[in-house]
Formats: C-alpha cells, structure tokens, sequence
C-alpha cells in the first residue's frame, strides 16, 4: 500500500492537543475550533489522540468522541489519522476498527508503552494490528514515550506489512532517521526533523516526507517551508527553516522535552499566550502557571515572531 493518492502523507501535521476545560471535561467547542484553525493554517495532515492529545488521561468514550470529531470537521479536505495507543495490541484494534468505522485516514501507534518488548515483540504487535485493521498505518517511534527505540532493521521488516505506510521517528537521533530515511526509501514514508538545512540535505538524497510536530506553534513557518521546498524555491525553503529552526530552538531541548514545563503543558501555555484554542491540560500533568517561566515563555514566542497577545496571562 502507498500514500500517493489524493491525500498524500507528507508535509507539516500537527499532533493535536486534546482541549479540556479548566474543570477537567472534554471541551468540544474548543476542539472544533482547533481543528478548523489548522485548516485555515494549510497544514498538511492531523495526528489526534496521539502523545500531545493526551490519550492516557481520556476515557475509551472520550477518544472516540475526540476522533470522530477530528473526521467530521477535516475528512476529504487533509488526511486524519488517529492515534490508537495502548498497552496491548487488542486495545489497539478496537480503536483502530473504530477509527476505520468513522472513516479516519489512517491510524498510528508506538509500541506498547511501559512494557518494554523486545525488537520480535514489536514485530508481532504491528503484525497483529496490521492484519486485524485494514486502515493504513504509521508506525511511531518515539522512544521518550516507550524506552524502546524501533531499530531500522525492525522498521524494514514492519514495511512488508501491507498497511504499514509510514514511520513517525522521534528519536532525535538525526543520524539514524537518515539511515532509515535511506532504509526505506521507496517503500514508506518517513516523518522526522526535516526542516532545517541538514533535513533538506537528507530529504533530497534518500527522501523524507515530513514533520509532525506536538500542538501545530510552527505552523506559520513550516507550511511555507514545505511548499517552498516542493516547488523546487530552495532559498526562500532556507528562510523558512532558519524561522521555523529558531522557535524549536527556543522552546524544545534537544531529547524532545520543554523548556518551561513538561511539553504538553508548555504547549498548552504557548496556545492561551497565542490566543488559541488548546485548552487545560489533565492530571497527571499540571498546568504552567508559575509567573516567571509564562512571562520567558511569552518572550521566546515574541522573539520567535508569534506575537503573544499582550493580555494574555497564561491562565485564560
């Protein structure tokens, strides 16, 4: 199975923050109003319910509300692919069949979190979904998340897969997406770090398809940057990524995690200092209210060119 379609997997998607209230519920109207701001954005795909939507703190009910939302706003206008986390390969077919009930894109998983499996263990996990649910697939690596990094010799075997069509490497380790960039070249695409002049370099020798980036902040300079590269403009492509490259800089440390907070949180921050819909975040994480780090937060975003609304407390 290929990506070439219609709706073709590549370019800049969001993972999409779940918005809840400051009571803990599930806020749809905020959610509706995210979903419809990253259409005016031009982004290129929507990841939901994956690491930055939260999916360990909803409830079964809640991520299928939160999908099925996700189809009905963005369906046939950019891919949708849902996330469909869990412990045990079971779970992750009752979601993944309910993703391809609702009509989603595709769906996406790590490895099982906690648990720790073995390079055959995440093989036979994938196997499993990958023949129970017959929606495309992206395999995500994000060992952060798992204490599992997925070897480029295991993503080569989850290619023979007939629905596994992409890979999600969060990894950090640049060196290695482009070994598996090189890997798997032809057979699936490949989302990592690509925007920023190494990226370009890996993109244009073994190939690459794109970003997804936790909440979307970079979206003002990374739809540009990809539509840019695409058409072939490489010097304005520079540009972009040098804007784009300054914000990641100044907000994520180089393993994944946040300056200012846990990165959900941060995230959450940066949304209500931008003035958009993201919402609270859910225990176990906590909200970044501390003064100090919202008013650096507020200035790294100024310096990055976002122009945090200057009434804006954090706490909105």
């Amino acid at each position: 199975m290929n990506t070439s379609g219609a709706m073709p997997w590549r370019g800049y998607w969001p993972a999409a923050p779940t918005p809840f209230a400051a009571d803990g519920s599930l806020d749809v109207d905020a959610w509706r109003a995210l979903l419809r701001l990253y259409a005016e954005q031009g982004v290129h795909g929507v990841l939901v319910n994956g690491t930055t939507g939260e999916w360990f703190s909803q409830t079964a009910e809640e991520r299928r509300q939160v999908a099925e939302i996700a189809v009905a706003e963005l369906s046939g206008r950019i891919p949708v692919v849902i996330g469909c986390g869990a412990y045990t390969a079971q779970e992750c077919i009752r979601y993944g069949e309910h993703a391809r009930s609702i009509g989603a894109d595709g769906i996406l998983t790590t490895p099982p979190p906690y648990v720790h499996p073995s390079q055959d263990e995440i093989v036979a996990f994938y196997t499993t979904l990958g023949e129970a649910v017959d929606l495309p697939l992206m395999v995500y690596n994000w060992p952060r998340g798992t204490a599992v990094d997925i070897t480029v010799d295991t993503l080569l075997k989850l290619t023979e897969l007939d629905t596994v069509v992409a890979v999600k490497d969060s990894s950090g380790d640049e060196l290695k997406v482009a070994d598996t960039c090189a890997a798997l070249a032809g057979r699936v695409q490949v989302f990592g770090r690509f925007i920023h002049r190494r990226g370009m370099a890996v993109m244009a020798e073994f190939g690459g398809a794109g970003n997804i980036d936790g909440g979307g902040l970079g979206a003002l300079f990374a739809v540009p940057f990809y539509e840019a590269y695409w058409a072939g403009d490489l010097d304005l492509a520079r540009t972009w990524s040098a804007r784009y490259e300054r914000l990641v800089n100044l907000l994520v440390n180089d393993d994944y995690s946040s300056r200012f907070a846990s990165p959900t949180s941060q995230l959450k921050a940066a949304m209500r200092l931008l003035g958009q819909p993201g919402g609270h975040v859910r225990p176990p994480l906590l909200p970044l209210e501390d003064p100090s780090a919202l008013t650096r937060l507020s200035a790294a975003l100024d310096e990055a060119g976002l122009q945090p609304c200057s009434t804006s407390t954090g706490k909105r």
